[in-house]
């Protein structure tokens, strides 16, 4: 009787010990798919507030500080100066004061720094001295619109600031024209999509890496991870990276 006690006892220790391996199991898959991913959204995807971070706040920083306002440090965290920058452009846009961006505050922002310069012969850019005639303009939004189209708008900004970084530097041409046409220089020139009538994103985001806008961090180079076959610029220091492209200088 004893032994039989014992042995009930032992295999009602061991159903124990299984059912709590299998409640651990179970509770360590359940953390795994309630844990809350961090995805790769854009500005104006989802509402963002204070104590969010990901690539759409990365976004905002980078916007709210070319439109002038003081987020802190650019690090893609919603931090307390990030709040109180969004409550000083709701404040001045007559939106909904309440540090949020949500929809229209995201949407506000993007159209404050994609706005259009009036049209002029001569674009004066706040980037250089290099003066930048209309046709200019328009070839370099060819060239975004060729590079880029699909990409959120500061992907094709970066494309742009990417072009002009390379007129400002002393290893290209001196002429925008001089860069874009330089051989091998960019897929959409070789492949002809740079023929390719631009739409109106193509053109404010031209007009605004002429205004000075440039996201990319002064970068000279950008690619596709996935599909670039040129082996050397991955010995590039590379930036940041926007949309599908990475930069580098």
């Amino acid at each position: 009787m004893g032994k039989l006690k014992k042995t009930h006892r032992g295999e009602l220790m061991r159903k124990s010990k299984l059912v709590a391996v299998m409640i651990t199991i179970v509770l360590i898959i359940s953390n795994i798919i309630l844990i809350p991913v961090e995805t790769e959204a854009y500005l104006g995807d989802r509402t963002i507030i204070q104590g969010m971070k990901g690539y759409d706040v990365l976004q905002l920083q980078k916007d709210l500080d070319y439109l002038g306002y003081t987020v802190g440090s650019i690090d893609g965290i919603y931090g307390w100066r990030t709040h109180n920058a969004i409550s000083n452009f709701q404040r001045n846009h007559g939106l909904i004061v309440d540090g949020v961006t949500g929809h229209e505050t995201a949407m506000t922002i993007i159209k404050e720094v994609s706005r259009p310069n009036p049209v002029t012969n001569t674009v004066s850019p706040s980037r250089g001295l290099v003066p930048y005639s209309q046709q200019d303009v328009h070839d370099l939004a060819r060239l975004v619109y060729g590079e880029a189209r699909g990409e959120p708008f500061e992907g094709q900004v970066a494309v742009a600031a990417v072009v002009l970084n390379r007129v400002e530097s002393q290893n290209f041409g001196k002429s925008l024209k001089e860069v874009i046409f330089e051989p091998g220089a960019f897929t959409a020139v070789d492949d002809g999509q740079f023929y390719l009538q631009p739409n109106s994103d193509a053109y404010r985001a031209a007009e605004a890496a002429l205004r000075g806008w440039d996201p990319t961090e002064e970068a000279l180079y950008y690619w596709n991870p996935v599909t670039a076959t040129n082996k050397w610029v991955w010995s590039r220091p590379i930036v940041t990276r926007i949309g599908q492209h990475v930069f580098a200088r």
